[in-house]
């Protein structure tokens, strides 16, 4: 069994189980998709894009599994956004120099969220025209 350092500092929050910890998260979501939405330009293009096209998928004459994967693709982009909006957060809080790491680590998360965008053109064209 591995020995736990007592000197390491331990989130209050990690204790926490069952539907408090189901709750509290939650919460902790919501606040993340409005720091999100308040903070970062991208995101707030993003959520425009997906109020448009989710409903345009839905309307649109194709399969129901058709519809599933053009949404689904949509959705992919927010959630890439938000695990790129949290790297580029991360790597701010360390430092604000400029750093060849923290440039890979912001510019990879970049081309995370553009080939999740190449991704909705090329569900919704296959869907559409495939």
């Amino acid at each position: 069994m591995e020995e736990v350092d007592k000197n390491l500092k331990v989130s209050p929050h990690k204790g926490k189980t069952g539907l408090r910890r189901v709750w509290n998260a939650l919460f902790y979501s919501f606040d993340g998709f409005r720091a999100a939405y308040r903070h970062e330009d991208a995101f707030r293009q993003e959520v425009l894009l997906a109020a448009l096209l989710v409903p345009l998928a839905l309307w649109l004459p194709v399969s129901g599994v058709g519809k599933a994967l053009m949404i689904a693709s949509v959705l992919l982009v927010l959630v890439v956004e938000l695990i790129n909006s949290a790297v580029e957060a991360t790597v701010d809080r360390i430092s604000l120099e400029n750093h060849q790491l923290a440039k890979r680590a912001k510019d990879i998360g970049s081309a995370a969220v553009f080939v999740s965008l190449v991704n909705v053109v090329a569900v919704w064209g296959l869907v559409l025209f495939g």
